[in-house]
């Protein structure tokens, strides 16, 4: 458990880091404050995922439950972030400094909406997948 702990610190870090570095010239108090809210709807949707993804499998208690999702919703969402936040951050500088068009804005936001939506269909699918092993492995050592 310690070793997931530390990695899903690095991957936040690396995610903060990443990301502040992508938000360019705006203001330290803008940078706090995207990056705050940026990770604030990563979790929502990385939540949202999980709850889709638990459907049909069934734990044994509540608690089990809620350190499984614990766990998983931290580190979907450090990676969730590292996948769209710094991007969505370039996109942000770039209309801050006046660099990009609205259209190129609309165009660059539609891509990573549709790349959202299939990497959140694939996430559905792996996370549901880690919930039936992680399941599977306390069962089997229930058993021993």
């Amino acid at each position: 458990m310690a070793l997931i702990i530390i990695v899903a610190i690095i991957v936040h870090i690396v995610l903060i880091i990443w990301t502040w570095n992508s938000l360019g010239s705006i203001e330290k108090n803008k940078k706090i404050f995207l990056i705050i809210i940026e990770m604030i709807i990563t979790y929502i949707i990385t939540f949202i995922i999980f709850q889709i993804s638990k459907n049909g499998i069934i734990y044994q208690n509540f608690e089990m439950q809620k350190d499984i999702r614990n766990v998983l919703v931290t580190i979907f969402a450090g990676i969730n972030g590292i996948i769209f936040m710094p991007q969505i951050g370039k996109i942000l500088d770039k209309k801050n400094e006046d660099e990009i068009d609205q259209k190129k804005i609309v165009k660059k936001i539609g891509i990573l909406i549709i790349l959202l939506i299939i990497c959140f269909n694939i996430e559905i699918g792996y996370m549901k997948e880690t919930q039936e092993v992680i399941l599977e492995v306390y069962k089997s050592e229930k058993n021993k």
